[in-house]
This record gives C-alpha cells, structure tokens and sequence, in this order.
C-alpha cells in the first residue's frame, strides 16, 4: 500500500509540474531582461498593466515582461496573459515623469497599440474585475483571438467545449464585426452535433463527380469563400463561436480576400498566420526562450529528487494559502501578520513530518 501511495504522490507531483510549465511558458516566449520596445511592435508577447502609474482612470497603457521585473518592482501590477502587435509603453508619455530604466528613450505614444478595457483591469461584456470578489460564481475566463479580452463562459451565449479539445474561441461581438467568418463557422464547426462533413450532406448531398475547385483555390486562383456562399448552409448568428484548432488552414487565401483581411479597419490578416496563436506562442516559449523564467533555471540546477520536492512544496503552499484567504473570507476574519506566521509554521511542521515519514519509508 505504501509503495502505492508513493506512486500517487510522485504523479500527483508530475502533474504540478506539467501545471507549473505550462503556466510559466507564457512568461518563457518573452524576455525577462531586455525591454522589448526597440523589437518594434512585437507579434505576440506577455504584457503587464500597472495601477500605480497608470490607475484605471488614466491612459491605458501596457509594459512588456522586463519592465514589470524591472521598472515597476513593487508597483501594483496585473498580467493582461499576452497581446498581438503591442509595443512596450513603460516611460513614454503616458507615466508622466516617469522613465524606463531600461530603455529611457521612447516616443511619446505607440500609435498602433489597441487598448481595451482589460488595460484598467476589467474583462467580458459583465465589465468586471478578475479575480472578482464579489462573484461567487466558479466560472472560466476564455479569450478571444480577435479582440483578446475575457469572457465569463457563462457570458459567451453559447455552449462551452471540452477544455481538452483545442479551440480558439471568437466572441459574438467580433463574429459580427466580420460577418464573413458565420459562412466559415457553417462549414467548418459543428452544427446542432453535425460535424461538418455530415453538414455539407445535409446542405447539397454531393456525389462523387461534383467538381470542386479546390486545387485552384489552394493555388489561390478561385476564392473558397465565395464557393461556400454559393452553398447556402446558414447558421444561427448569434453567441461565440469555437473553433477547431486547424480553422485558419480553412481560410480563404485568394488575392482578394488577402487585400479584405488587410484592409479591414481592424486588420484581420493574422487569422491566416498559423504561428500567429497562442498554443504556437507557448510552444516556441518552451522551445527557445528569450529568456529562462528564475524557478525554472534553479530547477534545471537540480537533481530529479530535488526538483520533485520543489514542484511538491510549491503546489502545497499555493493550496495552502487559498486554503486560508478562503477561510478567513468566510468567516469574516481579518488577515493578520501573526496568521500568516503561524500558517507557515504549520507548513513548516507539515514538512518536517512529512520528510520523516518519507525516511522511514525508504530505510
């Protein structure tokens, strides 16, 4: 039995791990050291509000993963996760007096940077902060790839896929300001439980001689997108959309639907950039980092015992400590500096007990 234990434990603990890289991995495709600010408006990277001096009524604006470690240590600041074509704004004319220490000579105003109100620390169409202490609703938060704000899945007006199965989600509101993208969803995702095969049967049954272009629409001489107009399958055009992973393969890549998604007044030609998602981002952030984030660098200086026991220790502590803030919020308690010190000495006596357990398992 207690080999078994141990065997469940170390899982346990491989699984924190996985948890902890993945976490960190968003960290991991920027540079924790170098402002990114002369990389120019950078195609994707982790970015960082600061409510100290950029509160919520003022400017929006947004530094990169160096000046958060950097120029704002200390300061009251909120991760925004990651942010297409942003360029650093740390110590241009949005902080007033204030300089970046890393890299002080900067115009005034980064004139493509798009803001949203996820800059003063508000998500989804209910404008409410995250984490949100007055919502005693347990509820994911899922991000658009358009408009990148957060949504409460409970707010998306439509159903929530499986968290394994990899999609990327469109907001209602940026499915309208694109409305070509209702024709796509028809097509590629599920329709009432249909996949989209069983779609298409439903829409025109075609037989094996019907003759497609879709050769010449890969060599981009035929537009795909108006083949599938001329189709008819319509969709419900109301609530988000989910998409599978592989949608933006689907796309249309003609001349001119390349020059529509181009000069549309919210520039929409990433959706044909494959490298341009998020699980691309995070792979190349796991791959070839800017830069080591410091606990996976004090991790890679340690034997495999050790990093276990780290993974371990940390998943107990952040356990531990919501464990704590939620018992003190609902039973009113104010958080004092004598609980803390007497929570972390119970961690510590865990720990001591549990490194004797262990010894004497192992002798």
């Amino acid at each position: 039995m207690a080999a078994n234990k141990g065997d469940s434990d170390i899982d346990d603990i491989l699984t924190s791990e996985e948890e902890l890289e993945k976490a960190l991995c968003v960290l991991a495709g920027s540079d924790p050291d170098n402002c990114s600010y002369s990389k120019g408006y950078v195609k994707r990277q982790a970015v960082f509000a600061c409510n100290t001096c950029t509160p919520n009524d003022a400017e929006p604006a947004g530094v990169c993963l160096a000046c958060a470690n950097k120029c704002h240590d200390g300061h009251d600041i909120f991760e925004l996760y990651t942010k297409r074509n942003f360029r650093c704004d740390c110590g241009n004319g949005k902080f007033g007096g204030f300089h970046c220490q890393l890299n002080p000579v900067k115009e005034e105003e980064n004139v493509r940077n798009r803001y949203n109100h996820n800059f003063s620390g508000f998500y989804c169409t209910c404008h409410r902060p995250y984490p949100d202490t007055d919502d005693q609703d347990e509820d994911e938060m899922i991000q658009c790839v358009i408009c990148e704000d957060w949504f409460h899945s409970r707010h998306l007006g439509c159903p929530v896929v499986e968290p394994e199965e990899l999609q990327e989600m469109v907001c209602e509101a940026c499915m309208n300001k694109a409305p070509f993208l209702w024709t796509y969803a028809a097509h590629i995702v599920d329709i009432e439980g249909e996949d989209r095969e069983a779609g298409q049967r439903k829409d025109e049954e075609p037989s094996s001689s019907d003759e497609r272009t879709e050769p010449e629409v890969r060599n981009g001489s035929a537009c795909k997108l108006k083949e599938l107009q001329a189709r008819g399958l319509e969709r419900l055009r109301r609530g988000a959309v989910f998409w599978p992973y592989s949608w933006r393969a689907e796309l249309c890549t003609c001349t001119s639907c390349k020059l529509f998604l181009f000069l549309n007044a919210c520039p929409l030609c990433f959706l044909l950039d494959q490298s341009d998602t998020i699980l691309a981002y995070e792979k190349r952030g796991l791959h070839e980092p800017f830069g080591q984030h410091p606990l996976m660098a004090l991790m890679n200086s340690m034997d495999r015992v050790q990093q276990l026991e780290v993974i371990y220790g940390f998943n107990e502590l952040t356990t531990s400590i919501s464990e704590f803030l939620e018992q003190c919020a609902s039973e009113g308690k104010t958080v004092t500096v004598e609980a803390v010190h007497q929570l972390f000495e119970e961690l510590q006596a865990r720990k001591r007990r549990r490194t004797r357990q262990k010894d004497r398992f192992y002798k």
